[in-house]
């Protein structure tokens, strides 16, 4: 199918990262990836910055609110540096394996990967309609944000650092889970408000029809994004589908 901007007299587009702007492979297998296999080192290194200790005083206040689900996560431990430091890695992992929208967890893979970036060790990925969309849209003074599970570091590294060069010129907004969980229809309130736009001027496009139904409660418009890799959604959704930006006009 094709939407119509003009017509649906558009003035902001929202995207979500994963499965919609970058593989899903990528975010799993080289990101999720990367973070799990270098956390150690990079918590050896840099345990005493303030803000790595900022990163473990939230995951040590998540730790006490999850301490009460089953399975429990492993316990933390406060006797050494070392026994610290392997505890942390231990619930860092337990988060990873269950994906975890953990806001401690999300600032300490950013800035795991911010290392990697700046290093040259990193290269996100987009997918190649991606950047000219971003380009065309800006032509037509839209404005353009970004709302993912990612930290707002996350966000600006991937896109900055991307096989197709820089995108971040054409974006205006980072939005991450401090906004508010993305299934939720008062964190696209909030967004709308922030974007000084009546909800219905907003068209959100991600890959999960629970982000879709959410936006969609608060007044925005909807897209849902179909990309190589993306799991099936729920058949009786009822938002309309794309396969590319291309197909945005």
């Amino acid at each position: 199918m094709s939407f119509d901007l003009a017509a649906a007299q558009i003035r902001a587009i929202l995207l979500d990262v994963e499965g919609t702007t970058t593989p899903i492979a990528f975010v799993h297998e080289t990101l999720f990836r990367f973070a799990r296999e270098h956390v150690k080192d990079f918590l050896e290194n840099n345990f005493d910055s303030l803000e790595v200790q900022r990163d473990l005083a939230t995951l040590q206040a998540e730790h006490d609110i999850e301490k009460a689900s089953e399975p429990s996560p492993p316990a933390l431990a406060c006797d050494s540096r070392v026994a610290t430091i392997e505890s942390f890695i231990r619930y860092i992992n337990w988060l990873m394996d269950r994906d975890r929208k953990s806001a401690g967890l999300k600032s300490l893979q950013g800035k795991i990967w911010q290392q990697a970036y700046i290093g040259g060790v990193l290269e996100s990925q987009v997918f190649p309609d991606v950047p000219l969309a971003l380009e065309r849209w800006r032509r037509s003074g839209l404005s353009l944000n970004i709302f993912s599970s990612g930290s707002v570091l996350a966000q600006k590294l991937l896109f900055t650092y991307t096989d197709h060069g820089d995108l971040t010129k054409f974006l205006d907004h980072y939005f991450d889970t401090t906004t508010g969980v993305k299934t939720a229809s008062t964190s696209y309130e909030h967004i709308a408000a922030v974007l000084k736009l009546n909800p219905v001027a907003v068209l959100f496009i991600s890959d999960v029809t629970s982000e879709l139904d959410a936006a969609r409660k608060a007044g925005m418009q909807t897209l849902l994004s179909i990309r190589p890799g993306n799991p099936p959604q729920i058949p009786s959704h009822a938002h309309p589908a794309i396969q590319g930006f291309d197909e945005i006009q």
